[in-house]
């Protein structure tokens, strides 16, 4: 039977069967999964940190800077997974794949760390060799995660029917859900492991975890639905380009007229596009996957100020709550446990956001005014303002708190609270309407990549993050001190980092609103 174009598959290579393929059982393994496989990034991200100052002997800012370059290439490596995805191979052959990748070079990792003679004799730097075995399995890892996080959520939502969005919409809540409920796993179960038992148990069970994931994701075959690939989109938006830029001195009406259009989204967006529609060689459906694709990107880029106040809480919240009172009675919470905070809020915050949801569908069945409040523009919205919203909270409570010991008072670690409650809430709206928005709207020959766009928002606001503090110290610095110079945050001026943010991403916001109003 031939598979037409649009139509999925089952593992056989025939047609899919509703009754048989697909469903939410289907998309429903991809979160259990996710659970597992995030675990898994998350304590390693934590587990490297430790594993390269005790026994790769790095110093702490040398080991600081690879753990956040490996977790920045990562998620960057997902445009890599996606284009793989959509191009080469079905998105299950993509996780297969990559997640195998994502396996070995763990386990590369962890027999070095086994092995006394693939480490560093005591006080000595490692070898040329000891680098490379450390560095292939890094790595590898980092490919692996990237192909991963690229296919999982659109394998997933590839099983649910499109025609049901709400449904769709829901699988991304759930998915986000997912991830967060690995990352609070990682937070405690696993920290308690590698403070207990030490960080090589870390590497034990994350091999064993991973391997589990891969198993169960394997055992779905016969019940997933599979999209074939459709050829490299690159090439074709390259060829769209090339082409409209080669016609530019032609007339609009005239590449307009060469061929008949369908109903399309975008036949009013980047007209100039059209162009390339004069001679045979570019047909009228990849002009428009290239003014979908492009219609994507100022809505991705107007989401990575936001990941910038995401990146604090890993950095200097966590420097704030090392100084702050972080006892809980008798006991004291650990540092690297700060972020259960906010992955207890987006935790929470999921299901409570699901049930209003299905209320206000309920009863407000007949109001699209009302249903139109949950598309994913308006929750990007939302959670970008609320961005703002938390970066003001955390800059009165750092004024607070440097006021405070001043006066040789420490504040409860609890205070952080409120910028935790707030950026925990927006990461829900944001990161998990950037994931419905970028695969509902993105053309089915490029679901995966487009899908990837959330994760390099990610990426991109941490290393952004990392320029706005040097040009901030850069720039107040010509102006008597710096505002994050030296190590003692009770003589930096963080409360006016934190406002800095605030206002860029209000400015943000505006010019987020400004695209989405137009797309």
């Amino acid at each position: 039977m031939n598979i037409e174009n649009g139509e999925f598959e089952d593992w056989r290579g025939s047609k899919a069967d509703p009754a048989k393929h697909g469903g939410v059982t289907a998309s429903s393994i991809a979160c259990v999964v996710e659970v597992l496989e995030n675990m898994v990034f998350l304590s390693n991200a934590t587990n490297f940190v430790e594993y390269f100052l005790k026994s790769m002997h790095y110093s702490a800012a040398e080991s600081a800077n690879m753990v956040t370059n490996f977790m920045g290439t990562s998620f960057l490596l997902t445009i890599f997974g996606g284009f793989v995805s959509d191009s080469f191979l079905t998105r299950f052959k993509t996780f297969i794949i990559f997640c195998t990748l994502e396996l070995l070079g763990l386990i590369l990792l962890t027999i070095q760390a086994q092995d006394s003679r693939l480490l560093p004799a005591i006080n000595s730097k490692p070898s040329k060799t000891q680098e490379a075995i450390l560095f292939t399995g890094l790595y590898a890892i980092a490919a692996g995660v990237g192909g991963v996080k690229a296919a999982l959520p659109a394998h997933g939502a590839d099983q649910l029917d499109h025609s049901n969005q709400r449904l769709v919409s829901s699988f991304f809540n759930w998915f986000f859900f997912s991830l967060c409920l690995g990352g609070l796993i990682a937070s405690t179960v696993m920290i308690w492991i590698q403070e207990n038992l030490g960080w090589n148990w870390g590497f034990k069970i994350s091999v064993v975890t991973l391997s589990v994931a891969l198993c169960i994701f394997s055992m779905g075959f016969p019940i997933y639905r599979y999209k074939l690939p459709g050829g490299s989109p690159l090439i074709r938006i390259f060829k769209v380009l090339a082409s409209a830029i080669a016609n530019r001195k032609a007339s609009l009406p005239e590449a307009e007229n060469t061929q008949i259009y369908g109903e399309k989204r975008n036949h009013d967006k980047f007209r100039f596009l059209n162009k390339a529609l004069m001679g045979e060689s570019v047909p009228s459906t990849e002009v428009e996957e290239t003014k979908t694709f492009i219609g994507l990107l100022p809505i991705f880029a107007s989401t990575i100020m936001m990941n910038c106040c995401l990146a604090q809480l890993m950095t200097f919240s966590v420097q704030q709550g090392n100084i702050m009172n972080r006892s809980l009675n008798s006991f004291k919470i650990p540092t690297q446990s700060l972020s259960v905070f906010p992955l207890s809020i987006m935790l929470t915050s999921i299901p409570i956001y699901e049930y209003f949801v299905r209320m206000f569908r309920s009863k407000n069945n007949h109001h699209p005014g009302i249903l139109n409040m949950f598309q994913p523009l308006r929750r990007i919205g939302l959670g970008l303002a609320l961005a703002s919203g938390s970066m003001a909270a955390a800059a009165v409570v750092e004024a607070k708190r440097r006021e405070a010991a001043n006066d040789d008072v420490v504040l409860s670690v609890f205070w952080l609270g409120w910028q935790y409650l707030l950026l925990g809430v927006s990461d829900m709206l944001t990161l998990g309407g950037m994931l419905e928005f970028f695969y509902s709207e993105a053309p089915d020959t490029m679901r995966s990549m487009s899908t990837a766009l959330s994760w390099c928002s990610t990426a991109m606001g941490y290393f952004i993050s990392s320029v706005l503090v040097t040009i901030s110290n850069s720039v107040s610095g010509h102006f008597g001190k710096e505002w994050l110079g030296g190590s003692d945050l009770n003589h930096t001026r963080l409360d006016l980092f934190y406002m800095l943010l605030c206002i860029l991403n209000f400015i943000n916001l505006l010019n987020y609103i400004f695209w989405a109003r137009r797309y």
